[in-house]
C-alpha cells in the first residue's frame, strides 16, 4: 500500500517531505529491511531485547541526584 500524503493550500515541498518522512519512519520498513540483511538467532535477538528494556529501563527511571 502506497504512503499517500495530500498537499496542504499554501505548503511548502519539504514541509510536505517532512512529513512523509515521519510517516514512512512509523510503518517501519526500513527498520524490518535492515534486520532482514542478516539472519539473527532467536537467542541472541531475545537477548538484545532484554539488553535493551534494561537500558531503557535505567535511562527513564534512574534517581536524579
Amino acid at each position: 500500500m502506497p504512503l499517500i500524503i495530500n498537499l496542504k493550500e499554501n505548503e511548502s515541498i519539504d514541509k510536505a517531505l517532512k512529513r512523509f518522512k515521519k510517516k514512512f519512519e512509523k510503518t517501519g520498513i526500513l527498520k524490518e529491511l535492515r534486520a532482514r540483511t542478516a539472519f539473527e538467532k532467536p537467542s541472541v535477538r531475545r537477548r538484545n531485547e532484554i539488553i535493551r528494556a534494561a537500558y531503557k529501563q535505567k535511562t527513564y527511571y534512574s534517581d536524579p541526584q
